[in-house]
């Protein structure tokens, strides 16, 4: 191994512990951006999904972690590594990034100005990571009891979301493109919250084949069966947005008690189901 990769190796570990300082999970990754460690189960004939329960290293961001020593365990398997991820969806911070990129001939950054307009919120100072192309990826946190899927240009185009199962390339990391490097001033930061009504723009639409009534009862009873038709897997985040729904539309506090229970028949507790509820509550600016 070259003298220069041996020192990027050496700078992706030291980067990748102070990450892991702030709470944050983390795993090499190659000069092209992917995790180093290939799967092990890559020459099984016929693979099953594995998220590491095998014991085995390489499973990509679920090999992610926080703690020191797991963190070196990876690095000395992988010592082509050059740069790290950062896993998305995991507490404490349940980050989210956007990522802001400048190849596709649009302009991202402008076009979430305009989402920011047209749906009034506005991105607090948070962590700015500058990627070697001149694109950025924005660090925000969510609220734990909430899934945001990963997407690419469904928000707008040129904007792609890293949310859980997802991550992002971490600054001090050297890929094949250059070096990413967080921007000046935000390095300090901490993941902020995520604007309420971007969040909602980030969660998963309802599904086409359930349209909601348009009467206020009827739009009310539209909600309770969104939620009853969630699968194990997006069960709260679909609570959550279905709340949110109630609480903008003035519904909120009669709807609590239905929404709980087709909560409760999907799988949640009761306990699991307020506690969503409340935070919807909270999001929407109402005291649950």
């Amino acid at each position: 191994m070259a003298t220069t990769d041996r020192q990027a190796t050496t700078l992706a570990l030291a980067h990748a512990l102070s990450a892991a300082e702030r709470g944050l999970a983390v795993l090499p990754l190659s000069r092209s951006k992917l995790p180093a460690l290939r799967s092990p189960h890559r020459d099984d004939p016929a693979p099953s999904p594995c998220h590491g329960a095998c014991g085995r290293l390489g499973h990509g961001v679920y090999d992610a972690s926080s703690d020191p020593d797991r963190i070196r365990e990876l690095f000395a398997a992988a010592p082509w590594a050059t740069g790290y991820g950062i896993a998305c969806g995991l507490p404490p911070h349940h980050l989210i990034g956007l990522d802001l990129d400048v190849k596709t001939g649009t302009d991202s950054s402008a076009a979430l100005r305009e989402l920011a307009l047209r749906h009034l919120f506005t991105i607090p100072p948070t962590v700015v990571v500058v990627t070697p192309s001149g694109g950025r990826h924005l660090w925000l946190s969510g609220p734990p009891e909430v899934v945001v899927p990963n997407s690419a240009g469904r928000l707008a185009p040129g904007i792609d979301i890293r949310g859980a199962g997802g991550y992002l390339v971490g600054p001090g990391s050297r890929t094949a493109q250059g070096v990413y490097a967080a921007a000046p001033g935000t390095a300090h930061l901490a993941p902020a919250p995520c604007p309420r009504s971007l969040l909602r723009l980030l969660l998963p639409p309802p599904r086409a084949d359930q349209p909601l009534p348009a009467s206020a009862g009827g739009h009310g009873q539209g909600l309770v069966q969104f939620v009853l038709a969630a699968h194990e897997g997006q069960r709260n985040t679909r609570l959550f947005w279905a709340a949110c729904r109630a609480y903008e539309d003035g519904i909120g506090p009669a709807l609590v008690d239905a929404l709980t229970d087709a909560a409760r028949a999907t799988g949640l507790s009761e306990r699991e189901a307020r506690a969503t509820i409340a935070s919807a509550a909270r999001m929407t600016g109402h005291r649950p």
